[in-house]
Parts: C-alpha cells; sequence; structure tokens
C-alpha cells in the first residue's frame, strides 16, 4: 500500500522520537524531578514516590500505545489492517489506555480529596483540571473502543465482499 507511505513514514518517525523522549523522561527526568520534590518538601513525605511511580507507569502505558502503533502501521502498509492479526494490537492499545485511565481517576480522587480536606490547599483550579483531564481521558479510551468496533465491522465486510468476488 505506497500510497499511505506520505502518512506511515512521517508518523514513525514521530512515534520514534515520541518513545525516546517517553524514555528519556522515564529514566532520567521524572525521577530527578520527584527526588527534588522529595527532599525540598520532606514533610510531603511518602507522596513524591507515590507520584512518580504513577508518572512512570502512565509513561509505560504510552509505550505500549507507540508499539502497538508501529505494529499497526506495519499491517497498514502491508495490506492487512482488515484482519484478525490488527485486533490484538488494537485490543492491547484499548487496555493500555484503560489502565492509564484509571491510574489518572486514581490519582486524581485521592489528590482532590486531600486538596478538598486540606484548608490551605482549597484552590479550585486543581480539582477542576483534574476532573476535566479525567472526563477527557475517558472520552479518549471510548473514542477508541468505537473505532475498534468499526475495525470490527470493516473486518466483516471485507471478508464478506473477498467472499463474494
Amino acid at each position: 500500500m505506497q500510497k499511505m507511505d506520505w502518512v506511515v513514514i512521517p508518523l514513525r518517525v514521530l512515534l520514534v522520537l515520541v518513545f525516546i523522549g517517553l524514555v528519556v523522561a522515564q529514566f532520567m527526568s521524572l525521577p530527578g524531578e520527584f527526588r527534588q520534590m522529595a527532599e525540598e518538601n520532606p514533610e510531603s513525605g511518602p507522596i513524591p514516590w507515590l507520584l512518580l511511580t504513577f508518572a512512570i507507569l502512565e509513561v509505560l502505558c504510552f509505550q505500549v500505545v507507540i508499539v502497538c502503533t508501529w505494529r499497526l502501521l506495519t499491517l497498514v502498509r502491508a495490506d492487512r489492517i482488515f484482519s484478525e492479526e490488527a485486533f490484538a494490537w488494537v485490543d492491547a492499545i484499548v487496555w493500555a489506555m484503560v489502565a492509564a485511565w484509571v491510574l489518572l481517576a486514581g490519582v486524581a480522587t485521592y489528590i482532590v480529596a486531600v486538596i478538598y480536606f486540606t484548608p490551605e490547599l482549597r484552590d479550585p483550579g486543581t480539582p477542576i483540571l483534574l476532573t476535566g483531564m479525567v472526563l477527557i481521558g475517558g472520552v479518549v479510551v471510548l473514542t477508541i473502543v468505537v473505532l475498534r468496533a468499526l475495525l470490527r465491522q470493516a473486518t466483516v465486510l471485507r471478508t464478506d465482499l473477498e467472499e463474494v468476488i
């Protein structure tokens, strides 16, 4: 499917760059940032380390999505995207996004609860931002599920069409 190369090749370049950036963040930037936060605010206890764990797991979820997207692009180039093989990769994307969303919802709930019960932290901006992020994440996950259903329908239609021909 050479006509898709004008999209597939630049997308792969961007996926590689994003993946490299995520690896750098995962192993260098995030640990340093949260270590500094823990050193500057020792009264925060284990919270910086919990946030570091959350951030690394979120990054890992997005790395899974990148690898699965790469594999799907391979299927697109081979004109096999409408095959059962594609569903394993799409399902992995769905589950990685669900895991990322559940992690985000859990951390957001915890942070909002801490802010609500700590009078000196009652800034409404943070809970509003976190709630918005959780809602947007839910929309993204559900959109991916709908796209998976559309891929399933297209695969069935293509199989039926191939049988007719």
